[in-house]
């Protein structure tokens, strides 16, 4: 069953493009963070953001980089900030939430983490 990413691609649902080429596109969010929140999505159905080529993933992230510039310069912003989350929509996509401030954001941070557990899990990592 296609995503609901490709069925916004067929044209079967409709979305507030704000760019795309041949093999992507740019669309604002339906539940906004941030006024301008926009999703870039490859038009090729993946899953996972990691699963993707290596190729096809350099591609997206250069679109998203274009989309975010665009998105910088058209809402005079500080910054365009970036989240993938990644099981929403099984449909790999980037958030793209243009702010001037993190309180314009969600993000709240985690807790403090103990220096031994961080050194633990840096060496599970490393080996």
């Amino acid at each position: 069953m296609p995503s609901i990413f490709s069925r916004i691609i067929a044209g079967e649902i409709p979305c507030h493009k704000v760019w795309e080429d041949s093999n992507h596109l740019a669309f604002l969010d339906i539940r906004p963070v941030v006024p301008g929140h926009t999703l870039v999505i490859p038009k090729r159905e993946v899953d996972y953001l990691f699963d993707m080529p290596e190729a096809d993933h350099a591609a997206l992230w250069k679109a998203a980089l274009g989309v975010a510039r665009r998105l910088k310069e058209k809402l005079k912003v500080v910054r365009v900030c970036v989240t993938v989350i990644g099981f929403e929509v099984p449909h790999a996509h980037i958030h793209l939430m243009p702010a001037n401030k993190i309180s314009d954001l969600p993000w709240r941070g985690g807790s403090p983490a103990k220096p031994e557990d961080l050194a633990a899990l840096a060496a599970k990592l490393r080996g």
